[in-house]
């Protein structure tokens, strides 16, 4: 009876261990750092475990999923969204959200990603519902806004704070593709061929701008040049009529060297026509004269040697 009895209480002690070491693990929890937990009295909300160290009342209080305060990514699938024009296009969302406030996160919804998922659906079919095919494309910033702020009020009461929404993909139907690259490749080939025309353009501008002012630089230099030849003739011509003036010349030589100059002014092919100025006459009159005399005295002297 004595081995009996010792192993029932061996037996009961162990029991009481055991049953001890359960209270203790139901009684000390740890929530780690950015979770938070509900903590239920008797069925009722109780208080909110921050990160650390908690005791609980074993049997009484029961500890609730902890929840996750980190911001969280949801990506919800392609939707089919109709435009104002008719057209049935795809968007696929992504949803950037945090829980801020644990208690109204585990009592006012049930399933709150669930319910972001569908409120986000929603949204999105009455704003895209009100832009054409153009307008969705091009508006994303100002889809992502009104999304945003409809799921951020409506998310508020919920204990979640909605902070980004951005739309990952617009797929519009395939034969509406196939249009927008044609009308893009067309638009490309159109600002292609306006980009070869100006450029045709800025080069003709630019030849014709580089002909004119070769052509303006030419006739300036060739007026220059006509100019120092002017001015080397006329100086040449001063010096002569200086020279000519200093020596005094008679009308004989003067005559004398125009007569000599004339086959010179004649050698040329265009002159067809000459003019003697009066002067000159004159000057060869006084030549005649003086060869005429200069005859008639060496007449006489022959005249006066022949006779006896």
């Amino acid at each position: 009876m004595g081995d009996a009895g010792t192993l029932v209480w061996l037996f009961v002690v162990l029991v009481l261990l055991i049953f001890v070491v359960i209270v203790l693990v139901r009684s000390v929890r740890i929530v780690p750092q950015a979770r938070a937990g509900v903590v239920e009295r008797l069925g009722k909300y109780q208080r909110t475990l921050n990160p650390g160290l908690t005791v609980l009342i074993p049997f009484v209080d029961r500890l609730l999923p902890l929840l996750d305060l980190r911001e969280q990514v949801v990506s919800f699938p392609p939707q089919p969204v109709i435009t104002e024009d008719n057209l049935v296009v795809s968007i696929d969302t992504v949803v950037y959200f945090q829980v801020t406030d644990p208690r109204a996160a585990t009592y006012e919804i049930a399933n709150y990603i669930q319910a972001v998922e569908q409120l986000t659906t929603t949204t999105l079919r009455n704003v895209v519902g009100g832009l054409n095919l153009e307008e969705a494309l091009t508006s994303r910033d100002q889809i992502n806004g009104q999304l945003r702020g409809v799921l951020d009020e409506a998310t508020g009461r919920w204990g979640i704070r909605v902070s980004r929404v951005e739309l990952k993909a617009i797929d519009p139907p395939l034969s509406i593709q196939d249009s927008m690259e044609k009308q893009m490749r067309a638009e490309r080939d159109r600002r292609a061929a306006i980009l070869t025309a100006e450029g045709t353009k800025q080069s003709a501008i630019l030849t014709a701008e580089g002909e004119r002012q070769s052509s303006i630089l030419k006739a300036e230099g060739d007026a220059k040049a006509a100019i120092l030849r002017a001015d080397g003739e006329s100086q040449a011509i001063q010096k002569v009529f200086g020279a000519i003036h200093k020596g005094n010349p008679t009308q004989k030589l003067l005559a004398y060297q125009y007569l000599q100059t004339l086959p010179k002014i004649a050698s040329g092919s265009s002159n067809k026509l000459w003019i003697i100025p009066s002067e000159v006459g004159e000057a060869l009159k006084g030549i005649g004269n003086v060869l005429g005399n200069t005859t008639a005295d060496t007449d006489d002297a022959a005249d006066v040697v022949t006779d006896p």
